[in-house]
């Protein structure tokens, strides 16, 4: 006899909202949207589209409209009154093809075709206003305020047919839709969910706080991992993925713990992300969201402070959580008690009594970069051996060291030098100066804003492949923009980027200037001059500075020598 299902919490709204098209109609208009007029969307797009057709974003049903969008940032309401925190949108540039009425093709960067949509609306849509409104700062250090600086300047909103989800080759068998992921919860007996957000790898304290959780509620887990995009420099969630399977299949009860993959790309919008996690997990079949300290926090801004405070998210959420439906389930702070062998809450614990805990920047520091095991009180032997596996010590990790400055400040001459010592001390390295990256990668690109940035972005995905796979590259670019710098900084993880500010003075570099471009610009043959007539906007917080005015370009690649054996990333002679 089957076992009978369990009632879950309906999706948000009602029901789960469907765009995929009927299977008999897909060869009709898959032929169809072949023909149309198309725009390749990015990857962070390619997520939201996906969870807007398989119902995760209910009740949404499309990119957002002005009129939702208005009403979200300054409301976290859709304009009908339902709760939504995150504006869901689709930015483009202006084009041909983007006027009411036309139909087009949504393709991802492989030039699949996705979606069909006919545009019904067409609007601006302002940077700083949304980034103060949702993430509550326009720092160009938050990944998703750099990020908006490359987004198309209209938003475009309509109806949405889904002919095909993004292309998923890895995991298959735990990239469950929200309703393949409800009827997975169904099966059991247990009517309360209780979803476990996380971009990171789990240890023993993850694992005694879900269990905990869950036997409270008498009710089932659902580890629910986001694979989509999440905080630059995270662990990648190939890593992430081989340990959460890990733990699942040895360490849970099977009937207590389904296993999803969630396909989001992260706002990393604190308070409001938040929010936005317990709408989805209600749409996945969770009643209950363990939301942790700093939850979806983007670290700290350029001055050096958290964007958020450490409970924030944890009380925005509890203001929503009886009209969401969902509870939710604060993640205590748990310690190690040696002498007993068993995990603790931190409230409980007598004066005196002997405690372990370990820190994520140990975790990575002391342990991960210095190839040190993983003690197992902190985490189970298969995680530790995956993660040592996957991050080798720091002497042996990537780095991208990134001269900015202005022209004939001296960046060359000291990257030059730096790279000859890093050579010195082992390690292989890949110089990525800014005229012969222009020459070779970025021909036919001229010096307006929009190709000055598109170089360095350029620039920047080579130095972030390079680090990816554990190479050091050394970069030397203008680079004037500081929202452009910020985001070749999250390409790379902010872990594994060095900014090295080249701080000289304009009039000491137009007398050093031996091409004489500073004396044309003066003159005016030449426009748009970095420092001349466009602006060049210095680094506020590097991680190092340097001056060509009074030390010399072996003193100052020392410097930077120094920096970089003080961080691990080279081993001291």
């Amino acid at each position: 006899m089957n076992k009978p299902t369990t009632t879950l919490i309906p999706p948000y709204g009602g029901k789960l909202v469907d765009l995929m098209v009927p299977a008999e109609e897909r060869a009709h208009l898959l032929n169809y949207g072949n023909r149309l007029p198309a725009i390749r969307i990015s990857a962070r797009i390619a997520c939201d589209l996906e969870l807007l057709a398989t119902g995760a974003f209910s009740p949404l049903d499309r990119f957002m409209g002005e009129d939702d969008y208005r009403h979200v940032l300054d409301e976290m309401r859709l304009a009908n009154g339902q709760l939504f925190p995150i504006p869901i949108t689709l930015p483009v540039e202006p084009g041909p093809e983007i006027r009411l009425g036309q139909e087009i093709a949504l393709r991802d960067r492989k030039n699949h075709v996705l979606a069909l949509m006919t545009i019904e609306e067409i609007y601006e849509w302002d940077i700083d206003e949304t980034a103060q409104q949702v993430f509550g700062s326009t720092d160009l250090r938050h990944p998703l305020v750099a990020e908006m600086h490359r987004w198309g300047k209209l938003n475009i909103s309509g109806r949405l047919r889904v002919l095909n989800l993004p292309p998923r080759y890895d995991f298959q068998e735990l990239r469950l839709t929200p309703a393949q992921t409800r009827a997975c919860l169904a099966k059991s007996n247990h009517s309360n969910v209780v979803a476990f957000q996380t971009r990171n790898p789990l240890h023993r304290v993850h694992e005694e706080l879900t269990k905990r959780a869950v036997s409270e509620v008498d009710g089932t887990l659902l580890l629910h991992p986001v694979v989509g995009m999440t905080k630059p420099g995270d662990v990648d969630h190939y890593t992430r993925v081989r340990t959460y399977k890990a733990l699942a299949s040895r360490y849970y009860d099977q009937d207590r713990i389904v296993l999803s993959l969630l396909p989001l790309a992260m706002r990393m919008a604190g308070p409001r992300e938040a929010v936005w996690h317990m709408l989805i997990r209600r749409n996945y079949g969770a009643n209950h969201l363990i939301i942790g300290r700093d939850h979806a926090g983007p670290g700290k801004d350029s001055s050096g402070k958290p964007f958020y405070g450490p409970y924030d998210a944890q009380q925005l959420a509890e203001q929503c959580s009886e009209e969401l439906g969902v509870n939710v389930v604060p993640f205590k702070m748990l310690v190690y008690l040696p002498d007993e062998d068993r995990y603790e809450e931190v409230s409980k614990i007598s004066e005196g009594i002997s405690t372990a805990s370990i820190s994520g920047t140990q975790v990575r520091e002391e342990y991960l970069n210095n190839g040190k095991p993983l003690p197992e009180w902190f985490t189970r032997p298969e995680v530790a051996e995956i993660l040592s596996e996957s991050y080798p010590p720091r002497h042996r990790q990537g780095v991208c060291v990134w001269f900015t400055g202005l022209s004939s400040s001296g960046k060359s001459t000291i990257a030059e030098v730096l790279t000859v010592l890093l050579q010195q001390y082992g390690r292989h390295v890949t110089l990525l100066d800014g005229d012969v990256v222009r020459t070779n990668l970025s021909a036919g690109l001229g010096f307006s804003k929009k190709d000055r940035d598109a170089n360095i972005r350029r620039m920047g995905f080579v130095a972030s492949e390079i680090v990816r796979h554990g190479g050091t590259v050394v970069c030397a670019a203008v680079s004037p923009y500081r929202a452009t710098r910020n985001d070749v900084r999250n390409m790379t993880g902010k872990d594994h980027y060095v900014e090295v500010f080249v701080d000289t003075p304009l009039e000491v570099c137009e007398q050093r200037d031996t091409s004489g471009l500073y004396a044309k610009a003066r003159r005016g043959e030449i426009t748009g001059f970095t420092g001349i007539d466009d602006p060049y906007e210095p680094p506020q917080h590097p991680e190092v500075r340097v001056s060509t005015v009074d030390q010399s370009a072996e003193v100052n690649a020392h410097k930077i020598m120094d920096y970089l054996v003080s961080k691990g990333f080279v081993r001291d002679l």
